[in-house]
Formats: C-alpha cells, structure tokens, sequence
C-alpha cells in the first residue's frame, strides 16, 4: 500500500488532526473486532494502518457538526 500524506486525510476530518485521530481508532477498533474492510490491505497490515487508508479513500467519513 502507498504512503498517504497527513494533509490529504486532515481534509477529510474538517481539518482536525483530534477528529482524524478519534475517527481512526473507532473504526480500528471496529476491524480489530471483527468488522470487514472496505479497502484491499494485506493480511498482516495492522488494524489502525487499514483504518487510514479507508478513511484516505473516502470509505469512512468524520460526522459534520451543525
């Protein structure tokens, strides 16, 4: 899997690195437990890596706030 620059993802968290780092360990946490992945990753990647690059290719989204 390529390398994802952390200004390409902070666009996808409306800009906060805090939002970015909760969104990915939620849903890390998802596939640690069991959860299938929306993205192709090796078997051997680490839940937290698989979860960046869902989140880098748009396949989960940080919530808008009203």
């Amino acid at each position: 899997m390529e390398y994802v620059a952390l200004e390409t993802m902070l666009d996808k968290s409306n800009g906060s690195v805090y939002k970015l780092v909760i969104l990915a360990s939620k849903r890390a946490l998802e596939i640690a437990e069991g959860q299938p992945k929306l993205v192709q990753a090796n078997a051997s990647a680490k839940p937290s890596t698989v979860a960046l690059y869902e989140i880098a290719a748009n396949r989960v989204q940080c919530k808008k706030a009203n």
